[in-house]
């Protein structure tokens, strides 16, 4: 199959494409700079120079794939807007990364127990997402909607992603800023008291639903990626832990958006994002076989 990509560079989608190309795809990768074009290649992947609003080229690039994967920017809707049209008619699949952060729930590191399902975000549900999340929820749902025009879209909502990329990027968000902080002051650290949970799901296993989503999925699905959760205190004690450091203390949340930004602080790492993804499992038959976050860092992680 010839599947074009966006997010070729990066962390999920580079390790994605990686594991298309190994069951056999010829993945077009899209990358914005010539220095990643070789790379790229040696990974077996067959790299296109451009941006995501480079509209034409996207257009160009998703009428002549047999699919097509929005693994770049899950907040980029003129890119969506670019590739569907291209699509419509056909019945090829288009598959769009979304992130969990959707559900998310500020709360400056303060546990809260609310746990959504696919269900609680489609549309005629009463949720609504945070202000800050809108614009990411309008492009999910114009991706479902695509559905009417004759292309196989859904949504992969992946939640917290732990593992070491395949590709050109080996890290994720989430596990390796408080790695990183960890190292930097010599002591583990979390939002706040570190009480809140997040959803969390295997590099491998959320390829591994992409892939069934590329074969099977019905047109206007939405998946939550997620197989177990940990709270952000577990996860900086297992980093404190196996680096032999202090730890973990707590940061407030200013400071931490200081450190981090806002949108990573708040919505990353001082957030709830508690989900449970029933879809994939009774759709696709998605059987993911890793199942703890804090265990991948015990035993991955070196001091």
């Amino acid at each position: 199959m010839r599947i074009f990509l966006t997010g070729a560079t990066g962390y999920l989608g580079g390790s994605l494409a990686v594991r298309l190309a190994q069951a056999g795809h010829h993945v077009r990768g899209l990358t914005r700079t010539p220095e990643t074009i070789e790379p790229l290649r040696a990974l077996g992947l067959d790299p296109v120079l451009g941006t995501l609003d480079t509209g034409h080229l996207l257009a160009a690039e998703a009428a002549t794939a047999d699919a097509v994967i929005n693994a770049a920017d899950s907040d980029h809707a003129a890119a969506v807007a670019a590739m569907l049209p291209a699509l419509a008619g056909t019945g090829k699949p288009f598959l769009h990364t979304s992130g969990s952060s959707i559900v998310g729930q500020p709360s400056a590191g303060r546990r809260q127990d609310h746990t959504y399902t696919e269900a609680d975000t489609l549309p005629g549900s009463p949720w609504t997402p945070a202000p800050d999340k809108a614009a990411r929820v309008a492009i999910d749902r114009h991706v479902l909607a695509a559905a009417h025009t004759g292309v196989r879209s859904a949504v992969v909502c992946n939640t917290m992603v732990y593992g070491t990329g395949t590709g050109l990027n080996p890290d994720s968000v989430q596990i390796p800023r408080l790695i990183q902080q960890a190292r930097t002051r010599g002591a583990a650290v979390h939002i706040g008291p570190g009480d809140n949970i997040w959803s969390t799901v295997h590099l491998d296993d959320a390829c591994d639903l992409y892939l069934a989503a590329l074969d099977a999925a019905a047109p206007g699905s939405f998946y939550f990626a997620e197989n177990g959760e940990s709270s952000f205190k577990d996860l900086t004690t297992a980093i404190a832990d196996t680096l032999r450091l202090p730890g973990p203390t707590p940061l407030d949340i200013d400071t931490a958006i200081d450190i981090w930004g806002h949108e990573v602080a708040v919505y990353a790492l001082g957030s709830n994002s508690r989900v449970r993804g029933r879809t994939a499992r009774t759709d696709l038959d998605w059987k993911p076989r890793h199942t703890s976050a804090t265990d991948w860092i015990r035993h991955t992680l070196h001091p």
